[in-house]
């Protein structure tokens, strides 16, 4: 199965979706534009139903083969939504809304997964079911979970399910994946120190919160380097900084701060949680102050079930040839996690080449990349739902 040569054909075709998805970018849930016109494009391939409103803006399409007594029906996964970041590339086709842009490929991901479903509803050489699947709000909305939640996999009777995201950094037309955990879990806390306010000047008479929280803040670092297993991965942000004064001279009343883990293993990531709390209470109460402590779960572990990666990675070497099946996790965390946690699959990386990386304003989908996604979608539905040859 390597790169067809309707992909070639189709090649300026899906190059028009993708730069249009991208000057009209959308977030999280209300991706309204792009689901209609993913709707529209897939009923005019002639797929056998097209689903709209799954998962609030989910769209499905199903595609039935030239034969369909196998029984087999395999999934494949592309995101819509864009990022609230303003576009910053200077090209011809870039964001017509302020503060919006496609900075992670989405727009390259759901137009390679059109192409794919056009040239499989053309073709049909497969026995079985494809269900083609566009998921809103992948970008912090959790938009995978709510597909699932509202039947996506019992609903199109789903046995298999596969997700792809382009990489930077790695070649144009290469694939990288791995068999376990993947990509990290993402969670989130805010903690809120409340002391005593008062004058810079007389400390002994306040509770110092700036303190407090700068010293809870170096302690939390405490829990990667001398409480997880040095082997396990472990990633501990404070993003945010805030204390409820802006003078030199005051000692400020309350702090907030907040910030991310990411982990890449259940055990880790409740050790995590009871660690910050330990560690933030503790410290606040030592140094006479109060916390309170939000925490936020987020995407769980995107962990690939060996025996489906094997099979993700034979499609991606006879579409190019070069894949690393072994290639290190990273941390970024990725909503997928949900499809993959309710049935077997595989998630993939495809290379963009030498770009800027995702959630840059600068960054851009590389088009050189549509036909290798694209045969690699479509070869995952003839590589597993076979026709038998005579």
């Amino acid at each position: 199965m390597p790169i067809r040569n309707r992909y070639a054909e189709m090649h300026p075709e899906i190059t028009k979706w993708r730069r249009d998805f991208h000057t009209h970018p959308e977030l999280l849930f209300e991706v309204t534009r792009t689901a209609a016109r993913v709707a529209e494009l897939l009923r005019d391939f002639g797929c056998d139903e097209v689903v709209e409103g799954i998962g609030k803006t989910g769209v499905v399409g199903v595609i039935t083969g030239k034969i369909s007594d196998s029984g087999r029906v395999i999934g494949l996964r592309a995101d819509m939504d864009a990022l609230p970041i303003h576009e910053n590339t200077g090209l011809e086709y870039a964001s017509q809304i302020p503060g919006m842009m496609h900075a992670c490929g989405h727009d390259g991901h759901t137009a390679m997964l059109l192409g794919a479903a056009k040239y499989l509803a053309e073709t049909r050489n497969f026995n079985g079911i494809a269900v083609v699947v566009f998921q809103p709000a992948e970008e912090g909305g959790a938009g995978g979970l709510a597909m699932c939640r509202d039947g996506l996999m019992d609903r199109f009777g789903i046995q298999e399910i596969y997700g792809m995201h382009n990489m930077p950094g790695l070649s144009v037309g290469q694939f990288a994946i791995r068999p376990g955990a993947l990509l990290a879990s993402s969670d989130e806390f805010d903690l809120v120190v409340t002391g005593k306010g008062g004058h810079a000047a007389v400390p002994h008479e306040a509770v110092d919160t700036t303190l407090v929280a700068a010293q809870i803040l170096l302690s939390l670092q405490t829990i990667v380097s001398r409480n997880v297993n040095p082997i396990k991965r472990v990633v501990l942000t404070v993003g945010t900084f805030e204390t409820d004064s802006v003078s030199s001279n005051v000692i400020a009343h309350e702090v907030r701060m907040g910030g991310t883990v990411r982990t890449l293993d259940a055990e880790c990531r409740k050790l995590a949680e009871i660690r910050i709390r330990e560690i933030a209470e503790g410290t606040a109460s030592a140094l006479g102050a109060i916390v309170n402590i939000t925490w936020k779960p987020g995407y769980p572990v995107t962990v690939n079930t060996p025996e489906n990666t094997g099979y993700a990675a034979d499609v991606a070497r006879s579409v190019a040839g070069g894949v690393d099946d072994n290639v290190d996790p990273i941390m970024p965390a990725e909503d997928f996690s949900y499809m993959l946690a309710e049935r077997p699959g595989a998630y993939i990386f495809l290379g963009n080449g030498d770009t800027l990386m995702c959630h840059h304003p600068g960054y851009n989908f590389d088009d050189e990349a549509i036909p290798f996604g694209s045969s690699w979608y479509s070869g995952m539905v003839e590589a597993r739902m076979q026709l038998e040859t005579k």
